[in-house]
C-alpha cells in the first residue's frame, strides 16, 4: 500500500503498533517483545523509504511493555485516555508528512 501511495504522490505515515503485554482472550502468547520487534521493522522501513513514523508505543507503554489500565480496559485496545495520547502524535506526524 505504501508503494502504491508513493507511486501516486500520496504521502505516507506509518504508526507503531500499540503496546500489549498479553492478550486476555489468548493468554501466554507474550506479544510485548514481538510488538517491539515489529515496530522496529516498521520504523526502519519508514526511514528507508522516506516516510513518517509515529511512535505510539513509547508514549503509551508501561513497565511491562503493555498498555496500563489507565489507557486500556483489556490491555490491548485503547480507551479515550489512550486516544488522547495518540491524537496529537498522529496529528504531528501528518503535519510533518505534508511539509
Amino acid at each position: 500500500m505504501a508503494e502504491m501511495a508513493t507511486a501516486n504522490h500520496i504521502r505516507v505515515v506509518f504508526c507503531s503498533v500499540t503496546p500489549a503485554f498479553d492478550f486476555p482472550w489468548r493468554a501466554g502468547l507474550a506479544p510485548a517483545p514481538k510488538v517491539v520487534a515489529l515496530n522496529a521493522w516498521i520504523k526502519g522501513y519508514a526511514a528507508e523509504k522516506g516516510h513518517v513514523y509515529v511512535d505510539y508505543h513509547s508514549a503509551m507503554k508501561d513497565e511491562r511493555g503493555g498498555l496500563p489500565a489507565t489507557l486500556s480496559a483489556d490491555g490491548v485496545h485503547p480507551l479515550p485516555a489512550g486516544y488522547a495520547i495518540m491524537a496529537p502524535l498522529v496529528e504531528a506526524g501528518i503535519e510533518k508528512a505534508l511539509k
